[in-house]
């Protein structure tokens, strides 16, 4: 059943649709190169206090994109129901008027994935300041991001588990909880993937055939662009928690497509690596002969 929720708070906006047990709150969270950037609240009215949350980061190509998208309403209302709140947020996008980004020319990608990390932190440290407002937990908060979301969120635990000086915007006692990554890698500039201390438990999903976020790993000297396989591959290594589906002979529409087919797999994930701290590591290769693979998509395309 959907209705429209309205209410009024001291930076909100206009709410958008959503479930009718579900309330919808927005707030803007900071002001940077004269944008505000903003944010949403999806949760339960009754929600118990101190519940865990999810801080999700949406895509498209560091050029476009809207934390509102109805494509992924499903996975929040799913959250929602099983007891976290949602957390989606705007974030300044680095690529937008840029040119095309190629093996010899990735320090606008760099620079755009560096900006949104910042500003995924600024929301995190606004999570902080108002989490008694919002009911929240900030001992429990899970990233997750599609496409350019879920980079942004895999580079941010990394930023995080490396005492970086981008990460010094959060407390250092602060960890996130856990990763959710649809279609995501990590860049690097100084060498291969090193944590320094152990990462959040993460579930990664992408396409074995993704031409758009590279499935696999490119390093040309000391850069590095690493998929979800590379990382799955380090954190099996080393005994890290994950949790990978790799769906075979898909391309970029996997940083969709699990959002809304996947949401019991999710689920178990949060409760199992997240909410019980199972060690598990999990590789499933998934195959679905009624999974149409689509051409070769733009970002433009897998967002409309």
């Amino acid at each position: 059943m959907i209705a429209f929720s309205h209410t009024k708070n001291h930076t909100m906006t206009a709410t958008a649709p959503v479930e009718v047990s579900i309330t919808k709150k927005t707030y803007t969270y900071a002001v940077k190169d004269h944008d505000n950037l903003q944010l949403d609240v999806y949760q339960r009215p009754n929600m118990l206090a101190k519940s865990p949350c999810v801080l999700f980061v949406f895509g498209g190509g560091f050029k476009r994109g809207s934390r509102d998208c109805p494509d992924y309403y499903p996975y929040f209302t799913s959250l929602v129901r099983h007891g976290y709140a949602v957390i989606s947020i705007s974030y300044r996008l680095g690529l937008k008027g840029a040119g095309k980004i190629w093996a010899f020319r990735v320090k606008p990608l760099k620079r755009a994935i560096d900006i949104a990390v910042e500003d995924l932190f600024d929301a995190t440290n606004w999570l902080f300041d108002h989490a008694n407002e919002l009911r929240i937990d900030p001992g429990r908060i899970v990233l997750s991001g599609s496409s350019a979301g879920a980079m942004t969120v895999l580079q941010g635990d990394y930023e995080k588990r490396n005492n970086t000086e981008l990460s010094k915007r959060l407390p250092a006692n602060f960890q996130y909880a856990g990763v959710v990554s649809f279609a995501g890698a990590i860049l690097r500039f100084d060498g291969g993937l090193n944590y320094r201390t152990p990462p959040a438990p993460t579930m990664l999903f992408h396409g074995t055939d993704d031409k758009l976020v590279f499935y696999n790993k490119i390093r040309i000297f000391n850069k590095g662009f690493y998929g979800s396989s590379p990382i799955a591959a380090e954190f099996k290594k080393r005994g890290f928690p994950y949790y990978i589906c790799r769906v075979a002979d898909m391309g970029h529409e996997v940083a969709i497509t699990p959002l809304q087919r996947n949401l019991p797999e999710i689920l178990g994930f949060l409760d199992a690596f997240v909410r019980d701290r199972k060690a598990y590591q999990v590789d499933v290769t998934l195959k679905d002969p009624e999974q149409k693979r689509t051409s070769f998509l733009t970002p433009d395309q897998v967002y409309k």
